[in-house]
């Protein structure tokens, strides 16, 4: 029999080979065979406090940011002299938005390499960002006293050069001539006029205020209804959907279920082509709230960044207030809940507990509002702590014993990017669909949509993939730090 320090070796040996390939997965941005292969590296040998930090940072690639952190943390609790840990772990904070404890991670690397100007660059990226924070915080009204930005706009006060000559909404009617050639504007790189931005928005807003937090769809015999995932800024990908599938109109309504701006650098475009679809037809196009709806994503992320140099301040807080007016749930036909993020951490939660929700605001780091904008689905049974740090994970058997409660057949969410551009788990209970092809340029997905035509109400998934856009990176428009990570 071999000895224990032979079988040790041998795993030792066994685990860098794996390494090797988990480093090439990671490579090729295969980033979930990255953590299957690093996690069987583990196995063999727990006490390498690279491969702990190497599968945070395939976390962090993912988007999983929770187990980054996680990760993290045990690579430095193994070694605690090894950079790379503390590193992985600050990149994993700044990118939730914890920038206090990223700063700690930065200053930590600064003190063990003094004399790495990349970790000098970044501790200082970060301690501006702190500092911003900082005079943020104290700058800013409480809730209650805050005025809304829209009652604070007015139109007639904004002229239209005579040689603008982009789209021009007459009179008070958003037209579908209107959008079209807005978006062929939007297709040749070419914004639309600050006074019809702030049109679009204002009366979406109207729109947004007057819905409930929970919205009912009603699609009559014989007629169809589309959902959309997540879109983050692909405006080329959206208009190669509308390609695919027509223009949103009443005889072909969609559901945009969050997410559509951050991370792609043509947000801008996205939600105005939206929103102007919403004034355009109220019941043609309906749109759902996303976690990065709000303010702290779009900080991070680009939205915030796209809009200063697009539009301008002024634009910056109205969209962070009209994000705030977003319904959180859809059920259509008294049969399909969407939502963009998924389930609670209780169960007895009903469609009337959802529609109780006093949504007007920023999203709260827990409870129901926070559940559906950030829990995900998981393979095992019951409840488990969130990969993302906020929010939860959630198995078929809540799945389950929700839509029973609630006499529903099926839930429909998004929030996960999915190699196909959609996954069906839960015994077929729960369809994730996901609308950005080659999310952010790099992860090779296919997009998807789903057609639900009454009164079967059976899902037909549509996938496509990626179409060129003009040469604007993702993320062009995001914070210093964040751009340093990705």
């Amino acid at each position: 029999m071999p000895s224990m320090a032979a079988e040790n070796n041998s795993n030792v040996s066994l685990a860098e080979q794996i390494k090797q390939q988990a480093n090439e997965a990671f490579k090729a941005n295969r980033f979930s065979q990255a953590i299957d292969l690093y996690t069987k590296a583990i196995e063999l040998n727990g006490e390498n406090a690279v491969y702990w930090a190497n599968r945070a940072f395939s976390h962090t690639k993912l988007e999983e940011y929770g187990s980054a952190i996680q990760d993290a943390s045990k690579a430095v609790e193994i070694d605690p002299k090894y950079s790379k840990g503390y590193y992985r772990r600050g990149a994993a904070y700044l990118a939730m938005g914890k920038f206090k404890e990223a700063l700690k991670d930065f200053q930590q690397v600064k003190r063990i390499c003094p004399n790495d100007p990349d970790a000098s660059k970044k501790l200082k990226e970060c301690e501006k960002a702190v500092m911003k924070l900082k005079f943020e915080e104290a700058i800013s009204a409480p809730t209650s006293k805050q005025q809304s930005v829209a009652e604070t706009i007015d139109l007639r006060t904004i002229d239209v050069e005579p040689q603008y000559a982009g789209a021009r909404i007459e009179g008070d009617v958003v037209t579908l001539e209107f959008v079209k050639k807005m978006m062929d504007d939007f297709k040749n790189q070419k914004m639309l006029h600050k006074r019809y931005a702030f049109e679009i928005v204002l009366r979406t807003r109207e729109i947004l205020m007057a819905l409930p937090s929970l919205v009912d769809v009603n699609v009559p015999n014989g007629k169809h209804f589309t959902v959309c995932g997540d879109v983050h800024g692909q405006f080329y990908d959206l208009l190669n959907i509308f390609e695919l599938n027509g223009l949103p109109s009443e005889d072909n309504p969609y559901l945009f279920n969050g997410d559509f701006v951050d991370r792609g650098s043509f947000s801008v475009e996205v939600i105005l082509t939206l929103f102007a679809f919403k004034c355009m037809s109220p019941s043609a196009i309906h749109l759902s709230r996303g976690n990065h709806e709000s303010k702290s994503m779009n900080k991070i992320y680009g939205f915030e960044g796209e809009v200063r140099s697009k539009l301008s301040d002024k634009f910056v807080e109205l969209f962070a207030e009209v994000f705030c007016y977003l319904p959180l749930a859809h059920v259509i036909n008294e049969k399909v809940f969407v939502v963009h993020g998924g389930l609670f951490s209780t169960d007895g939660v009903k469609l009337s507990d959802i529609r109780a929700i006093d949504r007007f605001c920023e999203p709260p780091e827990e409870g129901l509002m926070c559940e559906i904008l950030w829990s995900d689905p998981q393979p095992n049974p019951g409840r488990g702590p969130s990969k993302r740090g906020v929010g939860l994970s959630f198995g078929g058997d809540v799945t389950k014993r929700f839509l029973k409660d609630n006499n529903l057949d099926l839930v429909v969410r998004s929030h996960e990017v999915k190699d196909e551009g959609y996954e069906i788990e839960h015994d077929g209970k729960l369809i994730t669909v996901f609308s950005a092809p080659n999310y952010c340029d790099q992860m090779g997905n296919k997009g998807a949509f789903i057609r639900f035509e009454a009164p079967t109400m059976e899902p037909k998934i549509v996938t496509f993939s990626a179409v060129p856009h003009p040469d604007v990176k993702p993320m062009a428009y995001a914070s210093n730090f964040l751009r340093m990570f990705n």
